[in-house]
């Protein structure tokens, strides 16, 4: 459904194929209480609904918002969400930024993104998203020493706190799967979200 269509935003055409590349690894993100539990989440850097879709369908009472800033790719998610039972996914076509700093500030129990940018982005782009306490699980491939070191040295300016970088396995998008799971330690510092764009351009720890 998500990706036979020809307007995906995906290269993945086969049924059986988009279920192991697409939805068995964005289920994988569901290992964590963290996710499973929340009843409110955010999915940052949408694209092509993943893993937004798969887990608005997975958990039914969580409410599940969207985002993405790229409007024929916000055309394909609404899409994809009107095929499926999930009443619980909205699309907020938005930079997460701009959106951040007015409804969805500290809005969330969970921010999720897959295959979006660096850890220390990741982090800053959920930062305010997040309520205190709340959790981010980021989608990444083989683990970087450097990124992962840019994102201790960005953590405690971005209020999140690296927790723990779970192995999944091999999946077909990806060849070594990796999970990473920060928790929003404070409140949101005064000067997230930054301009759009920024975040990736100047990742703060480099």
């Amino acid at each position: 459904m998500l990706s036979g269509d020809p307007g995906a935003p995906s290269a993945v055409r086969d049924p059986a194929d988009a279920w192991k590349v697409h939805v068995a690894d964005s289920l994988s993100g569901l290992g964590f209480a963290e996710l499973a539990r929340a009843g409110r989440i955010a999915d940052v850097g949408s694209g092509a609904g993943l893993p937004g879709l798969v887990l608005a369908a997975a958990l039914p009472e969580a409410t599940v918002d969207l985002i993405e800033s790229v409007d024929r790719k916000c055309d394909f998610i609404r899409l994809a969400g009107d095929r499926m039972p999930a009443s619980n996914a909205r699309v907020v076509c938005d930079r997460s930024e701009t959106w951040a700093a007015g409804g969805g500030r500290e809005a969330y129990d969970a921010v999720t993104a897959r295959a979006v940018g660096r850890l220390s982005t990741l982090a800053e782009l959920a930062s305010p998203l997040l309520a205190d306490g709340g959790a981010l699980v980021a989608w990444k491939g083989r683990r970087d020493p450097d990124e992962e070191a840019e994102l201790e040295r960005a953590a405690q300016r971005l209020a999140m706190r690296p927790v723990e970088i779970r192995w999944v396995g091999p999946y077909a998008g990806s060849r070594n799967r990796h999970l990473h799971l920060m928790r929003k330690s404070g409140p949101t510092p005064d000067n997230l979200p930054r301009r759009p764009g920024i975040a990736k351009k100047r990742p703060l720890g480099g």
